[in-house]
């Protein structure tokens, strides 16, 4: 059920009118024109959210990359999140995880032929991958979790709900998990509702649909989670057992490892297939210590056989450059990948409007347009004028 995930402490409600505040006059600079957000000559989408992680940025961003990279060339902007360098970071193949975050390294080891980079200044990253002195010649840039970054103006500006926080029953920092306003929903071109039931009935979807009172000219779209078969994080190991399909976790003792957000999404999906679950959550992004790893291994060695651990993708890049893990441990440690699936059969109406509206921005539109402007020009004929189209035009 839509908000069951959501608790406020009512007590910080008054910290929260003046968080609200400050954000709320930062964005009325940015809607009067003092704060300045800039265009670009690539098309340029953004993906982010309103709440305090946990809406499945990554595996939408996946989705994006997945959908565009056959037919342009797309590079990745995100801010590389408790990275350790700073400024604009472009990665190869071989750029250690903890120089551009475990997001983007992750993105980066499953699409290595997709330009992958990192800056805190989304304005500065775009203009260093659309240089025209660095071989890259980017058709489209993906900004991943860039909503609150105003300084940009998208033509394609994604938010993502978790459908089990609906932002309209949540509230601001930090008596609840927002970190703009309900209204800030309003920005957006395409809403998607993530991490919904698969069995999500039809009378649920018009709920929903009817409580996030979108605008017409915004979309609405839902997405559920779909899991791959597991994959061994350390794959250079002898012995380690080949699983399948999920359906293999059937009478193993399970214990999940995970540093995100919101785990609980994936331990209600993991009961399908086993309940022997043993949960071990950190919190996002977090840094494994010696402590930690010490409680990894002791609290998997008094599990009893059969046995493994499963983590997320994003939990993996980090474990794997952990100091201290047991052989036990990494011998049955497995990453379950995952992928997002658009429901109500709207997947292909959701990918004609991402290529259409890449096609009609890239820049090889723009050089059509301004060939047959200027021979419309040498004619003294005004005519039909081919035309670069946003998204949107309101």
């Amino acid at each position: 059920m839509e908000g069951d995930f959501i608790t406020i402490n009512k007590k910080l409600l008054a910290l929260s009118w003046f968080y609200g505040l400050g954000v709320g006059i930062r964005n009325m600079l940015f809607e009067m024109g003092i704060l300045k957000s800039r265009s670009f000559s690539v098309p340029v989408i953004s993906v982010g959210n309103i709440t305090v992680g946990g809406t499945g940025k990554t595996p939408h961003v996946e989705y994006l990359i997945r959908l565009l990279k056959d037919q342009f060339n797309v590079a990745v902007l995100s801010r590389g999140y408790k990275r350790k360098s700073s400024g604009f970071v472009l990665s190869d193949k071989d750029t250690p995880m903890p120089m551009i975050g475990d997001e983007p390294y992750q993105m980066k080891q499953k699409f290595p032929d997709v330009a992958v980079a990192v800056d805190r200044k989304r304005t500065r990253g775009i203009s260093n991958l659309i240089a025209a002195d660095n071989g890259l010649d980017v058709d489209v840039i993906l900004l991943d979790d860039a909503f609150q970054h105003r300084y940009v103006k998208p033509g394609i500006n994604i938010l993502l709900v978790d459908y089990h926080r609906l932002v309209i029953y949540d509230r601001l920092l930090p008596a609840g998990r927002l970190r703009e306003p309900v209204r800030a929903k309003d920005r957006a071109d395409i809403v998607i509702i993530t991490k919904c039931p698969r069995d999500l009935k039809p009378m649920e979807f018009r709920v929903v649909t009817k409580a996030m009172k979108l605008f017409p000219y915004q979309q609405l779209f839902f997405s559920t989670l779909e899991y791959n078969k597991p994959e061994a994080v350390f794959k250079d190991l002898e012995n380690m057992e080949n699983i399948q399909s999920l359906d293999a976790l059937a009478g193993k003792n399970i214990l999940v490892l995970t540093g995100i957000a919101s785990p609980q999404q994936l331990m209600h999906d993991l009961q399908e297939y086993n309940s022997q679950i043993t949960p071990l959550t950190f919190g996002d992004h977090h840094n494994f210590k010696r402590k930690d790893v010490e409680t990894i291994n002791d609290t998997f060695a008094q599990m009893p056989e059969p046995k493994l651990i499963l983590t997320t993708e994003k939990d993996a890049t980090r474990l794997m450059v952990v100091e201290g893990l047991s052989d036990e441990v990494k011998h049955h440690l497995y990453a379950l990948p995952l992928r997002i699936a658009i429901m109500q059969d709207q997947q292909e109406e959701f990918n004609q409007k991402i290529r259409g509206y890449v096609h009609k921005n890239s820049r090889n539109s723009i050089l059509v347009k301004g060939k047959n402007d200027h021979q419309s020009a040498d004619g003294n004929s005004a005519g039909d004028r081919p035309r670069t189209i946003s998204f949107r035009n309101h």
